[in-house]
């Protein structure tokens, strides 16, 4: 119908796939995601080092891992990204039931490897942690829901989605994962602004959240020693954020050299949460910049290219993908430097880890398949032909 309406843009007849796919992908978001990988495996074979010796494990036995996963993260987020809009949404929608089940799972087979949390699925070869898997479907659930409600006679689908976010919610800060809870929570608050939600609205559900916040502080163990630890005004120099702050503060602008740093030997995470510290003692903060702009990049050209999308599911899936992906780096890297408490959460495609290179993968596949250039207009098209 709305093609009827509107019209198309020219398509070309028989284009194959690939090439069609090449030329309407953004080149630019591509270009960044496979970068902060091949630093990754950089940083990768000086952080995962120490961590292999101590467990009487071959030198570059995680490197090899994690360039195994990579590859597979990036062959996936090929074959996704060459997806339509409405294949998008039936793979999230399908992964999201998934990995719902997975969590809800959790509690009866779940382990916490000592950490404290239930957040993993052990296999003994490997470990699957499903919160991962669940921010890319939610986020595509959600935008459906939300997408829905501008559909005439369509459902409450802001009111659907809300009731889902509690629940997600919900399930996350049980396990606890006030981390991925929180990111969930975001996603959800920025695709119900870019759906027309009002301010005043957005302000109540905040003021919600810092009360949940308060009642987790007063009955989670796990979560008030990760708060005190951020308000303490002294840094234990043993503890994990302790040899991170002082890692950053070694490496200065151009690092103390290759291989020469010394804070992988201590921080147990150092290939994980934090290494981010690796990079900016090594190679100081010259490269930490350049991983930040690789994410703003991947982030922004996104976005730019979503305000041209007229069709609301599109627009709404995309945003959310997009914020999720940056704000899961910012929340990783504000740890790092002590300016948010500890979360527990990976730095995409630069930290170790199988399952969040693969749901990395999945979800700027799903990116980059939402802000493909299509044949069906753009936003401006409409607008211009409105005006005449």
């Amino acid at each position: 119908m709305t093609e009827m309406v509107f019209g198309t843009a020219p398509v070309r007849v028989g284009e194959p796939i690939l090439p069609r796919w090449w030329r309407t992908i953004d080149k630019w978001a591509l270009s960044s995601i496979l970068m902060l990988f091949g630093l990754g495996m950089l940083l990768g074979l000086a952080a995962s080092v120490p961590l292999a010796e101590k467990n009487g494990l071959e030198a570059f036995y995680y490197v090899k891992r994690q360039a195994f996963f990579g590859v597979l993260a990036l062959g996936v987020a090929g074959v996704i990204s060459m997806m339509t809009p409405t294949q998008v949404r039936r793979l999230g929608v399908i992964g999201f039931a998934g990995a719902f089940v997975a969590i809800l799972l959790l509690p009866l087979f779940g382990t916490d490897f000592g950490k404290g949390a239930v957040r993993w699925f052990s296999f003994g070869f490997a470990s699957v942690q499903p919160s991962e898997f669940l921010k890319p479907g939610f986020v595509i659930m959600a935008a459906w829901m939300m997408a829905a409600a501008h559909e005439v006679a369509g459902p409450p689908g802001r009111l659907y989605s809300f009731i889902l976010t509690v629940i997600i919610v919900l399930a996350l800060a049980l396990q606890p994962d006030f981390g991925q809870a929180s990111l969930i929570l975001f996603s959800w608050m920025v695709m119900y602004f870019i759906a027309g939600a009002p301010v005043f609205l957005l302000s109540g559900i905040a003021g919600l959240t810092a009360a949940g916040g308060l009642l987790a502080y007063n009955t989670s163990e796990h979560f008030a020693r990760r708060i005190n630890g951020f308000l303490s005004t002294d840094i234990d120099p043993r503890t994990q954020i302790g040899y991170a702050t002082n890692a950053i503060q070694e490496g200065g602008f151009f690092g103390v050299g290759v291989g020469e740093g010394t804070v992988k030997w201590s921080l147990p995470d150092a290939h994980t949460d934090f290494i981010i510290a690796v990079a900016a003692e090594e190679y100081g903060l010259i490269l930490v910049l350049a991983i930040i702009t690789l994410y703003a990049i991947v982030v922004v050209r996104s976005l730019l290219r979503l305000m041209r999308e007229r069709d609301p599911f599109t627009r709404l899936a995309g945003a959310g993908l997009a914020c999720s992906f940056g704000v899961q780096a910012l929340i990783n890297m504000g740890v790092a430097v002590r300016l948010l408490p500890a979360k527990g959460m990976t730095l995409p495609f630069v930290s170790y880890g199988g399952s969040s290179v693969i749901a990395s993968g999945i979800a700027v596949g799903m990116l980059l398949a939402l802000t493909r250039s299509r044949p069906q207009g753009q936003i401006s098209d409409i607008l211009s032909r409105r005006s005449h």
